[in-house]
């Protein structure tokens, strides 16, 4: 997408297996902060039994049970729809077994590693422990900075390759392993935060939107900061 002339497609993907935690919220919160600034959008709902698109401008996962997650790696591996429209630089949002399965490997119940989607240099197996809480991080400088909140309820433990760059550096919580949280690789961003993340810290659609468009009008603000002021507050 070039203009605002244009339509914004936003795909969200497997809702019938990726969709805990009320993770649909990013799309809709990314449809509001588009629209409010003249950018028209479309949602488009792809189900596990459909193809991936592969035109379309920002992709979102969300997390799911450990037999839905593996239903959905396979799924994805075999259509090749979201790895297209990553190779040609569509943005992409992924959310706890969505982040995990993006990745190049993944752990099943059973730790045994699993083949990943492999857009996100990134290998997830089972930690000791499960990390259950609210988390605060601090985003990368080059992706824009300030802190991010959410809810993580999670056994896995990633750690990142070469080709990936930690989307955040933990302040409280465990996100990756007690130190970094998520992971992006160009336009490919994976997270552990539910809440869902985007109504939570709408500077993160407001840098997925930027991915695509370009420069952002500013908005003035909403119900949206004053919840991530609040939550941080709480959480610090």
């Amino acid at each position: 997408m070039s203009d605002t002339s244009s339509v914004l497609r936003i795909v969200w993907i497997y809702p019938d297996l990726l969709s805990t935690y009320g993770d649909q919220g990013n799309a809709l919160i990314l449809r509001r902060r588009a629209e409010q600034r003249g950018i028209r959008t479309e949602i488009v709902h792809v189900h596990s039994s459909d193809p991936v698109p592969a035109e379309g401008d920002v992709y979102l996962l969300g997390g799911g049970e450990d037999r839905p997650q593996i239903l959905a790696a396979n799924r994805l591996r075999a259509d090749g729809g979201l790895k297209r429209a990553a190779d040609r630089g569509a943005a992409v949002l992924a959310v706890c077994a969505g982040y995990q399965i993006i990745g190049e490997t993944y752990g099943d119940d059973d730790d045994n590693p699993l083949p990943g989607v492999g857009i996100l240099d990134v290998r997830s197996g089972r930690g000791e422990t499960r990390a259950v809480g609210e988390i605060v991080a601090e985003v990368a400088p080059e992706l824009g900075g300030g802190r991010i909140t959410g809810f993580e309820n999670h056994q896995g433990r990633t750690t990142l390759g070469p080709g990936a760059t930690p989307l955040s550096r933990t302040l409280t919580g465990i996100g990756n392993d007690g130190r970094t949280e998520g992971a992006y690789q160009g336009q490919v961003l994976g997270t552990y935060l539910h809440g869902p993340a985007l109504p939570r810290n709408p500077q993160l659609a407001d840098l997925l939107l930027r991915m695509r468009v370009g420069d952002l009008a500013p908005l003035p603000p909403s119900w949206g900061e004053a919840l991530h002021e609040e939550r941080l507050a709480a959480a610090l």
